[in-house]
């Protein structure tokens, strides 16, 4: 993994899914390298999200989730701030991206990250910057 990487939720989530086959590898494999090399952006969003999806759909016990939350929130994390709120909604209008996603494109590109690891966006695309990498795809 080159440059810094912007990880959407869907990765966590798949890193903690034991159904989820090769995708759970994977995503594990990318999880570990970005925290290794200090290259892996999440945001507060992520986060958040993270939480709720883990505990209500996964059944990860909350103090799990919680010590998961506080490894990454080791790493570098984008505080969702008024500006990357607005800065979404313009990309929403321009791009007819769903807010929440147009939220982590604009979060990946404040932190100055090459791309965003999403299964949820199109691979391939470039927005604000940011080229969207859907990893289980290769």
């Amino acid at each position: 993994m080159s440059g810094r990487s912007f990880f959407d939720t869907n990765i966590l989530i798949y890193a903690d899914d034991a159904d989820a086959g090769a995708k759970q590898k994977k995503a594990q494999a990318l999880l570990s390298e970005g925290i290794e090399k200090g290259t892996a952006v999440f945001s507060t969003q992520v986060l958040q999200e993270y939480f709720s999806v883990a505990t209500r759909k996964l059944g990860v016990p909350a103090e799990v989730a919680r010590r998961k939350i506080d490894v990454l929130a080791s790493t570098d994390v984008v505080i969702i701030r008024p500006d990357l709120i607005l800065g979404a909604i313009d990309l929403h209008r321009l791009h007819r991206l769903a807010f929440w996603d147009a939220l982590i494109i604009k979060s990946a590109a404040a932190a100055k990250c090459s791309r965003v690891l999403s299964e949820d966006l199109n691979h391939g695309e470039s927005i604000d910057g940011v080229r969207v990498e859907n990893p289980f795809l290769k």
